[in-house]
């Protein structure tokens, strides 16, 4: 009988652990296709986002391949009489302090609209964090599963220079970024030290080990989910919006007026050519029009009145310039149908807003 000698089988644990994280790196298999969504148990309504995972049995991710293996529109084949809409966006989409079928998606869904002969189904592919360029990512991701029409929600502060890589989603995903700078000509700077630079350890088991075990975790947290059906806390009390404002017209680091070269147009233009020819519904999306104290100079938290009216008349002009179908939407929802933040509305304003873009989705076919 051979004798065991733990030296050596130590050796060839560790090699064989070596090539693995190797084999990792090279092959770098995608995480999200071994996902058990769409399989064991439905997929989400909404793309996973959360900061609280055992109570609201979700978490957020960086990786779009397990994100949209994760959601319902990976495992819904588009059936002969449906008419597929895709909605982008930021927290107001993706349904902040929102169930599923109170968010803008659901409202549509519940409301059984039929466009070009074929029953609407809406998809809500918003994310919390508000850029442009993180809407953009997220097109070229919907884009595979064939809509009909896109909505593209929006506001000012998606706008901002500054903030196009640094919200997380994009800074993480260098690679697709600039993959969207060579295939659709998006802008971003050779040296952007918001991105998370990824190097060949990074790329193995062990150096991408965190991406693995959110992975691993968002796929334990689907079977509560899937039985909840909670997928974020819903506290009983939270702070209101502000509606007294401070006295200060400060937007960033911008001065009167705004103008078209200080504001991620480029972002915006790259959407267009991702959506390509299929019909794209861009939305100033409802916020909050404070009557408190300081109103006279700023909307809301966000905004100096000057900066919006300014990106209002920016928005009219280029989309008259270039046939996009614009509408504008900024007012159509009462202060007191916002919850948390001046974009972040009540089931009635989701309703609100609903009922409002209905007809745009009808005359898509006109």
């Amino acid at each position: 009988m051979n004798e065991i000698k733990p030296l050596n089988v130590l050796i060839k644990g560790l090699l064989l652990f070596i090539l693995f994280n190797l084999v990792i790196a090279a092959w770098q298999p995608g995480i999200g296709q071994f996902s058990l969504y769409n399989v064991l148990y439905p997929g989400r309504e909404r793309l996973p986002f959360g900061e609280n995972p055992t109570q609201s049995y979700n978490l957020s991710l960086f990786d779009l391949d397990a994100m949209f293996a994760s959601h319902v529109i990976a495992g819904t084949p588009k059936a002969d009489d449906e008419f597929r809409v895709i909605i982008v966006g930021d927290s107001s989409v993706w349904g902040t302090l929102l169930k599923p079928e109170e968010t803008l998606a659901g409202q549509l869904n519940a409301d059984n609209l039929n466009a070009c002969g074929k029953n609407v189904r809406a998809y809500n592919l918003g994310y919390p964090t508000i850029s442009l360029t993180k809407d953009v990512m997220l097109l070229s991701y919907a884009m595979e599963y064939d809509p009909d029409l896109v909505i593209w929600m929006t506001t000012l502060d998606a706008f901002p220079l500054e903030k196009q890589t640094s919200t997380p989603l994009v800074a993480n995903n260098e690679e697709k970024a600039r993959e969207l700078a060579t295939n659709y000509r998006l802008r971003v700077e050779a040296n952007d030290s918001n991105f998370k630079v990824i190097s060949f350890w990074d790329k193995t088991f062990i150096g991408n080990r965190r991406a693995w075990a959110d992975f691993f975790r968002l796929q334990i947290y689907g079977v509560m989910w899937s039985a909840t059906g909670i997928d974020q806390v819903y506290p009983s009390d939270y702070e209101k919006a502000q509606t007294d404002l401070e006295a200060d017209d400060s937007y960033h680091d911008l001065t009167a007026p705004l103008t078209e070269d200080e504001i991620a147009l480029n972002a915006l233009e790259t959407g267009y050519r991702v959506v390509g020819e299929t019909p794209m519904l861009l939305v100033n999306e409802p916020m909050l029009i404070s009557s408190g104290a300081n109103s006279d100079i700023r909307y809301n938290f966000f905004y100096p009145r000057w900066a919006y009216d300014d990106y209002r008349e920016i928005m009219t002009s280029l989309s008259q310039d270039n046939g996009w179908m614009y509408v504008d939407l900024w007012n159509i929802v009462p202060a007191n149908e916002f919850t948390n933040s001046a974009i972040h509305l009540t089931p009635a304003g989701e309703n609100m807003l609903a009922e409002n873009l209905a007809p745009y989705i009808l005359e898509t076919c006109k």
